[in-house]
């Protein structure tokens, strides 16, 4: 680890990166990200038309008053507008607001699953620093938020510290011992929504076995304040028949074998392990949402790019 790492993040017994999260690997993703440019974020703001503007922020130059939300500058409201309304209102103003990325983590018990290099809860660990070190590389806040098995959040912060605070919780929650908690995947966005702090993107790193019919309403929601991104993370065997033969399978110590042999059984086999990526990836789609689907043998590099836009990444 390097100075500053040592620093920040405590000796910890670390990780295989295999089933379990490894704090030495998602530090050293930072390397391989180098400089990063991100596109600028897009937000429709709440005006007449719902038509797509620029984020504003903290600058010289008024840009216009809305509703005030959790998180504003109080130093920033339009007292005229709220006497006029009786509404509290907060001036934005162009180009000076720090950009953010909020992260949003599944840590449900189907993620401990994977038939090919890394479990899904690995690899999704490895997309959640690669994305905190993107945000940081190109000027923005990160913050983390657990949702599923561990309800746990990382406030925003800035700068390497931001990143290596997202490595360290990423490390410590998969390290925590198993609780058997679902949490719908609508319920999460509506808490992510209430802690967004001002996030101009949002990401959702998920397997979908929670997404549920309530879940789109919640991300349109979400995208009617930020850039949405969903990562599907699936295992090979849930995105594509596999080949005829025998498979041990296990699960909460228990182990067994699966035979597999005509195209009709495997092809089943498939749908229904495949059932939660396939679902997620269809509510993304149905939400005009960016959506990458990866599995546990790819680098997430490139999809973690596209999802949040990144214009340029020097590797």
């Amino acid at each position: 680890m390097s100075a500053l790492a040592d620093a920040v993040l405590p000796r910890r017994v670390d990780g295989d990166g295999r089933t379990r999260v490894a704090l030495a690997e998602l530090i050293a993703l930072g390397a391989r990200v180098g400089r990063a440019k991100l596109a600028p974020a897009q937000s429709r703001a709440e005006r007449s038309g719902q038509q797509s503007s620029r984020l504003y922020g903290r600058g010289m130059d008024y840009a216009e008053s809305r509703v005030y939300q959790a998180g504003d500058d109080v130093r920033r409201m339009d007292w005229r507008l709220t006497a006029r309304s009786g509404r509290l209102h907060t001036k934005l103003f162009q180009e000076e607001r720090e950009g953010r990325l909020l992260i949003l983590l599944d840590t449900h018990a189907s993620m401990r699953f994977g038939t090919r290099v890394r479990f899904k809860s690995v690899q999704a660990a490895r997309a959640a620093a690669i994305a905190a070190w993107l945000a940081v590389r190109a000027g923005e806040r990160v913050g983390l938020m657990a949702f599923g098995a561990a309800d746990q959040l990382l406030r925003p912060q800035g700068g390497a510290h931001g990143a290596l605070a997202v490595c360290g919780a990423l490390a410590d929650w998969d390290a925590a011992p198993p609780v058997d908690r679902h949490e719908a995947l609508s319920a999460a966005l509506l808490r992510a929504r209430r802690l967004q702090h001002g996030a101009s993107r949002v990401l959702l790193v998920s397997d979908g076995f929670s997404a549920d019919e309530a879940a789109r309403q919640r991300l349109l929601d979400l995208r009617a304040r930020a850039g949405v991104g969903v990562l599907v993370v699936a295992d090979a065997l849930e995105r594509e028949p596999p080949p005829p033969g025998r498979y041990p399978l296990e699960h909460a110590g228990e182990r067994r074998d699966v035979v597999l042999l005509g195209e009709r059984q495997r092809r089943e086999f498939q749908q229904a392990l495949g059932a939660g990526p396939a679902s997620l990836e269809t509510l993304a789609r149905s939400a005009a949402l960016r959506c990458c689907v990866i599995d546990t043998r790819d680098d997430p590099l490139a999809a973690v790019g596209e999802l949040l836009g990144v214009a340029k990444v020097w590797q």
